[in-house]
């Protein structure tokens, strides 16, 4: 009983980071929402695992991110629906920044998915080299990497 308290009282507390970090790698908030249940339903089991590691929050972000990179891997996720929208009226700034938003959606969903991860990592959570090395299970180096060749593409 001890462990389902903990497990609800971390996943109240965290939910809206969580999804905040599956949101920036799905861009889609519904698969985000599949994202985080999918990863929270894994870890609940092994819940008092989870919570004895130094960092909970860590590790479950690394276990999302790992999901996420496992999802990408099958066949079915790489089917995009696609629809242009034509552009009509006057642009004004928030129709800009919307746009720029759509641009950069467009760009990172044709990243890989370690690339992706790392770049979402670093600008969104604002992570050093050694944190996102170890979500990712990789060297700093490898991070570098990862971060140079996704804002080169």
């Amino acid at each position: 009983m001890q462990d389902t308290d903990a497990f609800t009282s971390f996943v109240r507390q965290h939910t809206s980071a969580l999804l905040g970090t599956a949101y920036l790698l799905t861009g889609d908030f519904a698969a985000a929402e599949e994202l985080v249940q999918e990863t929270l339903v894994h870890l609940y089991p092994k819940w008092d695992k989870v919570s004895a590691a130094d960092a909970p929050l860590a590790y479950v972000r690394r276990s999302l991110i790992n999901c996420f990179v496992n999802q990408r891997r099958r066949p079915a996720s790489r089917e995009y629906a696609m629809e242009a929208v034509p552009d009509h009226g006057v642009p004004d700034l928030a129709a800009a920044r919307l746009a720029d938003r759509d641009e950069i959606w467009t760009l990172m969903r044709d990243l890989p998915e370690r690339q992706r991860a790392a770049l979402v990592l670093r600008y969104c959570h604002d992570l050093p080299d050694e944190q996102i090395a170890g979500a990712l299970s990789c060297r700093a180096g490898t991070v570098r990497s990862l971060i140079s060749r996704g804002l080169a593409a």
